[in-house]
């Protein structure tokens, strides 16, 4: 699990997306006897894919659940479908890991043997249908996958089918059969679902230790500029104070990610940055400039307010040097906010007797 920014980039000629789920499919040749090199192929991208797919439809959507997600199958031997285990073993790991989809899925290889018979006439499973002798084989190992006539996929949950995958090596599959695959496919995988449900019939509750923790900000879209800063200046140096990885979508949502507290220290200067200040809000502040018509103090990270001449204490005061210095903290109240933006402050509202007069 990993945050938004974790995504992989789909930058092709007519699609341009963030891809936020990833299944990785590992077949090296010695999981089938064979010698070579290991590296990524044709088959095992395709398995990857198709399991995949088979998962991507119960997957909570990124409102609800903003990480991205990467499930590595490593096939270390077969005599079967892998891509199918891959689909049960990558539902377990999900919902292990504190994923909450929205149901188990579970895969199942169909397999078939046909023969073309004259005078052929309906009967059950595994007699004569539409001209043809036939046996419909459930979850398919080696042999059978390589002298039957059929290689069926089905992947799905309990109310139905997210992916499938058929290889034929006859002319066509009559449709009666297949639906009697189809139907029995259906069965086995509601077998294995019991199963995967014995060890973990729901997602847990809360994600693993190890993984991230992502906090949603939501600020105006006027307010993005004040948290990139010129250059992304202020962005870096938020997530090089926090450690925390940021991600700012157009429309203001902020994604936070990181571990041991740091987004929680990194949401607390966004809001810091982008807090807009009202009427009535009490600070401590630092004065950091004085002039002769009254202070600037500094409230938050990074504004400044002023406070008139006028409002710093009960009495009249000539002389603002003569009761403040800079690098003092005193005690301020918002007293308004202009159209402009600049805040006004007040000490005397703040605390009436914080300031004496010096005679």
């Amino acid at each position: 699990l990993g945050g938004p920014e974790d995504s992989q980039l789909i930058n092709g000629i007519e699609v341009k997306e963030n891809k936020r789920f990833m299944h990785h499919y590992n077949f090296p040749p010695f999981s089938t006897g064979e010698t070579g090199r290991i590296s990524v192929n044709r088959r095992m991208i395709g398995h990857g894919a198709l399991a995949e797919k088979a998962l991507s439809y119960t997957l909570p959507p990124k409102e609800e659940f903003p990480y991205t997600i990467r499930i590595v199958s490593e096939s270390m031997a077969s005599n079967g479908s892998t891509s199918m285990a891959s689909t049960c073993a990558s539902t377990l790991a999900l919902m292990d890991a504190g994923v909450p989809i929205s149901a188990p899925v579970a895969g199942m290889a169909m397999g078939l043997m046909l023969r073309p018979v004259e005078g052929g006439a309906k009967s059950a499973s595994g007699g004569m249908k539409a001209g043809y002798k036939y046996k419909i084989l459930t979850d398919i190992q080696g042999p059978e996958d390589e002298h039957g006539d059929m290689d069926l996929k089905v992947a799905g949950t309990r109310s139905g089918i997210t992916a499938i995958q058929m290889d034929v090596k006859v002319a066509g599959i009559p449709l009666e059969i297949l639906a009697e695959a189809l139907v029995q496919a259906q069965s086995a995988r509601e077998e294995v679902l019991d199963e995967i449900e014995k060890i973990i019939p729901s997602p847990r509750k809360d994600l693993a230790p190890s993984a991230p923790r992502i906090i949603t900000v939501q600020i105006k879209p006027e307010q993005i500029g004040a948290v990139i800063g010129s250059g992304g200046k202020i962005i870096k140096q938020i997530k090089e104070n926090s450690g925390a990885e940021i991600d700012i979508q157009d429309d203001g949502l902020v994604y936070i990610t990181g571990k041991d507290g740091v987004a929680d220290k990194a949401r607390d200067i966004i809001e810091e940055l982008t807090h807009e200040y009202k009427s009535g809000e009490k600070f401590d502040g630092e004065v950091v400039r004085i002039l002769d018509f009254g202070a600037f103090v500094k409230i938050g990270s990074s504004a400044e307010g002023l406070v008139h001449v006028s409002e710093i204490a009960q009495f009249r005061v000539d002389d603002v040097k003569k009761y403040l210095k800079e690098g003092d903290t005193v005690p301020v109240v918002v007293k308004e906010v202009d159209d402009k933006g600049r805040i006004n402050l007040s000490i005397k509202r703040a605390n009436p007797d914080f300031v004496k007069e010096k005679k």
